[in-house]
């Protein structure tokens, strides 16, 4: 939700984020910097846990907008809470024209949306390939992408475990990528998967 709620929550709930990732996964943030403050940007994290928007998020100083499993939608008390966090529901099993809908209007209207370019979850804590969807609309809308490195989530909340536990986790934030400088291509497709393979190379150089 956009609006007089979502300042004051954010607020709120980034402080006390911050504290509790840095009292139990001694929470490390790296290049924050590199975030720009205003403007259309799609931040691309890898994903390992179900934690990861909040490790991304905790330090950045604007609002951000997250594309989530639309499952979590359906869990009775979690789908009052998310929507004020400026979460919006995907389908990941198809192409969802609503969602697309919405990620276009965020990003013309100037706002930071966080999209894991994975598709999902890495089952084995594994770097998996980037689909290249959100890379074309950064394209088309001429967005610059921000790649975001998320490092040592895997071992603290693996898939298969139900609650975490303390770990290190680290998070880099690299240089934001142009649409400009992704050379031209034959087709918006080919180019986007170009930018996809950029991204990937540039997350993967600190990923463990």
């Amino acid at each position: 939700m956009i609006g007089a709620v979502e300042e004051p929550l954010l607020a709120f709930i980034r402080p006390v984020s911050w504290l509790a990732c840095r009292a139990y996964f001694r929470i490390r943030h790296e290049g924050v910097s590199h975030v720009p403050l205003d403007g259309p940007l799609l931040i691309t994290p890898n994903h390992v846990s179900y934690a990861d928007p909040v490790f991304v998020g905790t330090p950045v100083r604007r609002p951000i907008h997250y594309m989530a499993w639309e499952r979590l939608f359906q869990v009775p008390l979690l789908k009052r809470i998310i929507p004020y966090l400026n979460a919006f529901p995907v389908n990941t099993d198809e192409t969802d024209t609503k969602a697309i809908r919405s990620v276009v209007r965020l990003l013309d209207a100037g706002k930071a949306i966080l999209i894991f370019p994975e598709g999902g979850r890495s089952v084995d804590g594994r770097l998996q390939p980037f689909k290249s969807g959100a890379f074309r609309l950064a394209l088309t809308r001429n967005v610059p992408v921000l790649p975001v490195t998320i490092a040592g989530a895997w071992k603290a909340w693996p898939p298969h475990q139900r609650f975490p536990r303390p770990g290190r986790v680290t998070v880099t934030f690299h240089p934001p990528i142009d649409p400009k400088e992704i050379a031209p291509a034959k087709s918006l497709k080919l180019r986007a998967q170009l930018m996809a393979d950029r991204v990937y190379r540039q997350v993967a150089t600190v990923f463990s």
